[in-house]
């Protein structure tokens, strides 16, 4: 299957923690067909982590939220992508998120979050 280049470039940028940049990519192609709830859940994931680094964990927890309830129905694949592995993810950052809906940029910044690398299986 051929994939759009902005969801490539999505990964890519997701890898590289240039969340910002995720939503500027997946938004325009998402744009196109607002029910693709695998873009929007894709999209509400980088959304929220970007929250998370800036301190605003009442909308990393938001996001996040809502990125689990708009992935769980691609599982386990989609796109290539293993969408159960990300799902995994959310779950173990969430937990991580302290119960504080604000903090500061420094105290993000000290909040680690396990890695997440994204690919795209071309085998499925």
């Amino acid at each position: 299957m051929g994939y759009p280049e902005q969801y490539l470039q999505f990964i890519e940028k997701f890898n590289d923690g240039e969340y910002y940049e995720c939503h500027d990519l997946l938004e325009d192609i998402w744009m196109e067909d607002k029910s693709d709830k695998f873009l929007q859940g894709l999209l509400q994931l980088s959304v929220g982590l970007y929250h998370q680094e800036y301190g605003n964990i009442k909308g990393a927890r938001w996001m996040l939220s809502n990125a689990r309830k708009y992935l769980t129905r691609y599982q386990p694949v989609h796109w290539g992508l293993d969408v159960a592995r990300v799902l995994r993810y959310i779950d173990e950052c969430e937990k991580l998120l302290p119960e504080k809906d604000v903090i500061s940029y420094t105290e993000a910044k000290a909040m680690t979050f396990p890695p997440l690398r994204l690919y795209v299986d071309t085998s499925f």
